[in-house]
């Protein structure tokens, strides 16, 4: 093994995936995943992520780029990455006749180096359902059956698409402590999510895909710090948003105003918490509701999601120096 795939088990290149129609799902993207890191891929739905997901997996040529898997094409050389690999789709589409066991064992029969069904399945929880048929099975139980099934091989590399879709909170919760043990056990994963709260707790890193392109990547927290802070308060009785510093002196990049309740906006929100708690001080008065809080995630992604064009690009410049009065009403 050379010291490249010891340090990035996949690796992405401008890769593109277009469709019989002409559609480009997937335009032109770049990452890389280290060994025994989860990285995630997030996006709203038509974004790209199965998409990417299935050349990674080898399921499809892509129309123009490079993948590599264990420093292999999986889609050329699956014979080299199959093994390798742990595959959790969508949607299983397993007979439904079988019952759950059943339904391992044939997985087994196709799988190199196979696990005991028992101990993959008592590892997802689903022992207690060894005899019942697929069909009888919970839409969350058929998820459990997914994952058992990608982990049978003793996967080094494991692909989770959309992995607790269908789960209650019990069952989700069960599968990060999964999924972290896996990645503590040295295990990479890749998975697509529609949930920041999983995105945020499990992935060591992460891209948002919009429109089959990267908008953002890098570590939950990086990506949360770009987006401001926010402060919120009601202004005291008598007071306007235009009696408040400047913007700019309170170190605020935006604002809004709905009825005496202010939001600001800050990269440093330490500064602007300072400023305003000050000015009240000066001013004698008492900010009610006062709410500070770092960005999160989901505040990012909503951000990225409507951001096109450039406008979001454009909304996020630093504002022009106005008058107190102007900036608040404007």
């Amino acid at each position: 093994m050379d010291s490249d795939e010891q340090e990035h088990v996949i690796e992405v290149t401008d890769l593109r995936r277009v469709y019989g129609t002409g559609f480009e799902a997937v335009r032109g993207i770049t990452f890389s995943v280290a060994r025994g890191e989860v990285f995630a891929l997030l996006g709203t739905n038509g974004a790209g992520k199965t998409s990417t997901v299935e050349l990674l997996e080898g399921l499809a040529r892509p129309a123009g780029g490079r993948v590599r898997v264990f420093g292999h094409d999986p889609y050329r050389e699956r014979a080299a990455v199959r093994p390798r690999t742990g595959v959790m789709l969508q949607e299983g589409g397993f007979p439904a006749d079988l019952t759950v066991t059943e339904t391992a064992r044939m997985w087994a029969g196709c799988t190199s180096g196979a696990r005991p069904s028992a101990e993959v399945l008592e590892r997802v929880g689903l022992a207690g359902k060894s005899g019942v048929r697929v069909k009888q099975l919970s839409g969350g139980e058929r998820r459990r059956l997914d994952l058992a099934l990608a982990l049978l091989g003793d996967p080094e590399v494991l692909f989770l698409d959309e992995p607790t879709t269908g789960l209650d909170a019990e069952g989700r919760r069960d599968t990060w402590e999964l999924v972290r043990a896996l990645r503590d056990a040295g295990t990479t994963v890749l998975l697509t999510t529609h949930y920041l709260e999983e995105a945020e707790g499990l992935a060591d890193r992460l891209a948002i895909l919009r429109e089959g392109s990267i908008a953002v990547t890098g570590t939950p927290a990086e990506v949360s710090a770009a987006q401001p802070s926010r402060i919120s308060f009601r202004l005291p009785e008598g007071y306007f948003p235009g009696d408040l510093p400047p913007l700019h002196e309170l170190g605020a990049c935006g604002h809004d105003v709905d009825s005496r309740t202010v939001r600001l906006r800050t990269h440093e929100l330490q500064r602007t918490a300072t400023e305003l708690l000050l000015w009240a001080r000066r001013a004698g008065v008492e900010l009610h509701g006062l709410d500070a809080r770092s960005a999160s995630l989901e505040e990012a992604f909503l951000e990225i999601a409507r951001d096109t064009s450039g406008a979001g690009r454009k909304s996020r410049q630093e504002p022009r120096q106005e008058s107190p009065q102007e900036e608040y009403t404007r």
